[in-house]
């Protein structure tokens, strides 16, 4: 079974952009169902990234049952998190350059910790980005882990309105 992995940017996005919680129930009970499935799936460090918020998608999230489900349950592997900053970002990087990354390389330590995982972001390859400002997409191609956007994840779960 394949879990996708999402970054923090896919709820925000939608929440804001596009499937309201306040507007598109019906969305959210999907995504609430995808996780209790175990198929979307997110590491604590990105849950807790979105989750700190104090808005409609921070309490969607605090509610136990969506917490329970959403979280990614094994821990995080601190040496795989470090071969993703060392060897996707660069091996030095400095104070500026972690903070500019943040939590992402949780992200790809996850898919990297099992069979069968897809990143799922908003954010744009720029192959031409070096060290800290790498983006996701091109740090997941250099690890030959798949990594798609939130459309192409609602496109490959079947995510309809009826």
């Amino acid at each position: 079974m394949t879990i996708y992995l999402i970054d923090a940017n896919v709820l925000i996005r939608a929440d804001a952009d596009y499937y309201p919680i306040t507007r598109f129930q019906p969305f959210w009970d999907w995504l609430f169902q995808k996780a209790l499935s175990r198929t979307v799936q997110m590491p604590r460090e990105i849950f807790d990234e979105v989750a700190k918020s104090n808005d409609l998608l921070g309490k969607w999230l605090n509610t136990s049952d969506v917490k329970k489900a959403i979280i990614l349950p094994e821990g995080t592997n601190a040496q795989t998190v470090s071969k993703v900053i060392c060897e996707g970002y660069a091996n030095n990087l400095n104070d500026i350059e972690i903070e500019k990354i943040g939590r992402d390389p949780f992200l790809i330590s996850a898919a990297l910790s099992g069979a069968d995982r897809v990143v799922v972001t908003r954010e744009i390859s720029k192959p031409s980005a070096q060290r800290g400002n790498r983006k996701i997409p091109d740090i997941c191609a250099s690890f030959g882990i798949q990594c798609i956007n939130d459309f192409e994840l609602w496109r490959s779960l079947d995510f309809r309105i009826s």
